[in-house]
């Protein structure tokens, strides 16, 4: 299983966002496997999709040490931005950002509160975004940028 993953993983390489988007039937089989694999996946695709955009990607997976979590944290520009990955293998469910409810907000806002701690506080621009991620089978992935999806009253200058 393992093997297989990493087979998987290697194929997706800096060019998977060329390529059209195939199921591994196995990785099925174990739905958290499953989960974590597409997980990744979407966030490896959607850093790389914000570097081909002109984006500055400083910082993934960051997880504050009183709770807190932010998929990608880079620069647009001036702007210090805060993103949440949502990938989806079907549209049969909605929008992926429609999954980013207040509970997840309050774990992004309190990560980015304590990232800007850790710089102690600066002003600067910020703006929280949700990168959605949707692979079908047979299909090149599509990416949308949701910008300032919602917004939070952080010390800074939130957008």
């Amino acid at each position: 299983m393992i093997h297989r993953l990493i087979t998987l993983w290697c194929r997706f390489g800096d060019r998977s966002l060329d390529r059209p988007f195939v199921f591994e039937p196995a990785l099925r089989q174990d739905r958290g496997a499953w989960n974590a694999w597409v997980g990744e996946l979407g966030e490896r695709l959607a850093a790389c999709h914000l570097r081909r955009c002109g984006k500055k990607v400083l910082y993934r997976n960051f997880r504050a040490p009183r709770g807190g979590e932010i998929d990608i944290i880079f620069r647009d520009g001036e702007t210090l931005v805060f993103g949440e990955v949502k990938t989806r293998t079907s549209e049969d469910f909605g929008r992926p950002a429609a999954a980013v409810d207040a509970e997840k907000q309050g774990l992004i806002i309190r990560g980015a509160n304590a990232w800007l701690r850790e710089l102690n506080l600066p002003e600067v621009l910020f703006r929280f975004d949700v990168i959605e991620v949707t692979l079908l089978e047979k299909e090149l992935p599509k990416i949308h940028v949701v910008e300032g999806a919602f917004v939070s009253n952080l010390v800074g200058h939130g957008m």
